[in-house]
């Protein structure tokens, strides 16, 4: 498909006017996907498509259209040409953008890593093998995602990735199950087993009679999956050059007020370490990496191409909103987190967040699944339901007792009219004083 893709790229671009500029961005996958309940395939199939969308800019006027690709060569180019004359009507009506932002240098790049993801057929075999016993409801979804850029000043870009996503519960009774997840871009069937025993040793304990808490403050520890529901919330305006410079980022306080998280807390948006790929669908190339909060301050902010040229500033992501997030690690290990935590809860997923008080940070969710009360360092009971209202600047600032050595890589599961691209490398919070209203 990358030489398909270049092909087609030469011929459209050859094709348009003088005074015109042509972008092209194409979008690639091919993706197995298994659903399983009651540890038995219940649903399997395989979905390949690929997109071309086209932009045509003439001056400060820009028209945009995406088309499907059937893979027939002369099919494609033909209704590609036609699109090409449809945009090139409407940018005589339509009015000037201020803000078209494009990439003039051309910056080559292919990024094509080699797969080492099993077959669908051994990685459900392996799954169902090793869960026997288990009531597992969850979904497989593994594959290659490709994404293309080139444009009408020479420019041609390639990425490819292929990565797996497992997700799944382990039901208990009730409203009692274990979640887990295990996704990268290197299959390992000890991981896979590391996980599935550890469902099993939480469904010891999910048997017993769940506990009711009383609303107050108390000591948690945050798994990286429960982190990640806090991340992705804080993740949408949070980073963006747009929502600082019109003051509605809810860390508002980190830049008018001077607010700071704990000095071990470090944020970075990872460009070089993700499935997303490292250009943008204007032409630029992403850093590396951008530097979001450093020593607990903030630091910088994510622009894109159109904000970038409202205020000035360098393009440094595709989408104002992290898409390879990692966060330092601390010193705690992993197998002494029940130690550490003493007494108090142990919070494997969150659900349902949102903002309480975006000015002051402050975010609202429900415990959710395998949530247990530990007392002296050990696994008592699961809790019932309880809701959470807590600052981020608490819980990431003056009350985290710890972070993990240990980091978690979270591939975001969301197959919205494409398999996602987002991840994020995050660590488990130890953290005290941590407050339920209900």
């Amino acid at each position: 498909m990358e030489t398909y893709f270049r092909d087609l790229a030469q011929t459209l671009c050859a094709a348009i006017l003088p005074q015109e500029t042509l972008l092209l961005n194409y979008d690639g996958e091919t993706s197995d996907f298994v659903r399983f309940n009651q540890n038995k395939i219940r649903q399997a199939g395989n979905v390949r498509q690929q997109y071309l969308q086209l932009d045509l800019i003439a001056k400060q006027r820009q028209s945009t259209a995406t088309l499907p690709l059937c893979g027939d060569r002369a099919r494609d180019e033909t209704q590609a040409v036609k699109v090409i004359a449809g945009l090139r009507e409407q940018l005589a009506v339509i009015p000037d953008n201020p803000h078209i932002n494009y990439a003039l240098a051309v910056h080559d790049s292919r990024d094509a890593a080699d797969s080492a993801l099993p077959s669908p057929y051994a990685a459900v075999d392996d799954i169902i093998g090793r869960a026997q016993g288990l009531d597992l409801v969850g979904i497989w979804a593994s594959g290659q995602q490709l994404r293309g850029f080139a444009n009408s000043l020479g420019q041609f870009n390639w990425h490819a990735r292929a990565s797996f996503n497992f997700d799944w519960s382990v039901y208990q009774n009730s409203d009692k199950a274990v979640k887990s997840n295990y996704a990268g871009t290197q299959w390992n069937n000890g991981v896979l087993e590391q996980k599935l025993n550890y469902s099993r040793e939480v469904q010891t304990v999910l048997a017993r009679p769940a506990i009711k808490l009383k609303p107050g403050r108390y000591r948690v520890f945050l798994t990286p999956s429960a982190l990640n529901e806090i991340m992705t919330l804080l993740n949408w305006g949070a980073f963006g050059l747009k929502s600082h410079r019109t003051l509605q980022t809810p860390l508002i306080k980190m830049i008018k007020e001077a607010a700071r998280l704990q000095r071990q807390v470090h944020l970075v948006e990872h460009h070089a370490d993700g499935l997303a790929p490292r250009f943008t669908r204007q032409g630029f190339a992403k850093p590396e990496r951008v530097a979001l909060i450093e020593k607990g301050e903030y630091r910088d902010c994510l622009a894109n191409a159109r904000d970038a040229k409202e205020y000035g500033v360098e393009v440094n992501c595709a989408i104002e909103h992290p898409q390879s997030l990692h966060m330092a690690g601390g010193d705690l290990s992993q197998a002494d987190v029940l130690r550490e935590l003493g007494t108090g809860i142990y919070i494997s997923n969150l659900w349902y967040c949102n903002f309480s008080d975006r000015n002051n940070c402050r975010i609202t969710g429900m415990t959710r699944f395998a949530s247990l009360w530990v007392e002296n360092g050990e696994a008592i009971a699961p809790i019932d339901v309880m809701r959470f209202d807590e600052s981020v600047y608490h819980f990431l600032g003056d009350k985290l007792v710890a972070l993990t050595a240990e980091r978690e890589h979270i591939l975001d599961t969301g197959t919205y009219e494409k398999r996602s691209d987002a991840s994020a490398l995050l660590p488990g919070a130890l953290v005290e004083d941590f407050a339920f209203t209900l």
